[in-house]
């Protein structure tokens, strides 16, 4: 257990930082700490009919992505989705990416292009993009163990460079 004196207090708080470790890392650019809340739970199926639930992803972390073909910003950052996957893969994190509203001609062709190994469910009436409210996409949402979204970024993010994967990896080990 790491112990805190009076000097190393005063350092700590100074600069804004949780004391004495835990959370220590600072949240990533473009990555906003929300005040916690339930994820709206969905169920999900994607182009070859597996299904997903989310709820059944309790005790895991959950990288819940919002995406559509014809967004240049997620044509963008799904190879860098795809490398983080690659990289946190058997940790503490389920990637799950829900494709908004597209049929799944469109849905294969894009991945196809910029993502073949990353699964993607299917929200053809965008009935599950509705309940989540983005104000755009791509969206991500991090979902804690417990059920709740703990995290949000808006827009693209290069989700496989040493400040997000760092981030990604403490979260999941200290549960903040």
């Amino acid at each position: 257990m790491m112990t805190c004196n009076f000097r190393s207090l005063v350092i700590v708080l100074s600069l804004g930082l949780s004391a004495c470790g835990a959370g220590s890392s600072e949240v990533p650019k473009g990555v906003l700490a929300l005040d916690p809340y339930m994820a709206p739970g969905f169920e999900a199926s994607d182009i070859d009919g597996n299904p997903f639930v989310l709820d059944d992803m309790r005790g895991r972390w959950v990288f819940v992505h919002f995406w559509a073909s014809w967004c240049g910003p997620c044509r963008k950052e799904m190879p860098s989705i795809d490398r983080m996957r690659e990289q946190i893969h058997g940790e503490a994190w389920e990637v799950v990416l829900v494709n908004t509203a597209e049929d799944e001609d469109t849905i294969f062709t894009f991945l196809a292009e910029v993502g073949p190994e990353l699964p993607s469910y299917r929200d053809p009436d965008g009935l599950i993009t509705e309940e989540w409210k983005p104000r755009g996409l791509p969206a991500t949402y991090l979902v804690d163990p417990q059920g709740r979204v703990r995290y949000q970024a808006l827009g693209g993010r290069p989700w496989d460079t040493p400040v997000y994967l760092e981030f990604l990896r403490e979260i999941a080990q200290t549960g903040q």
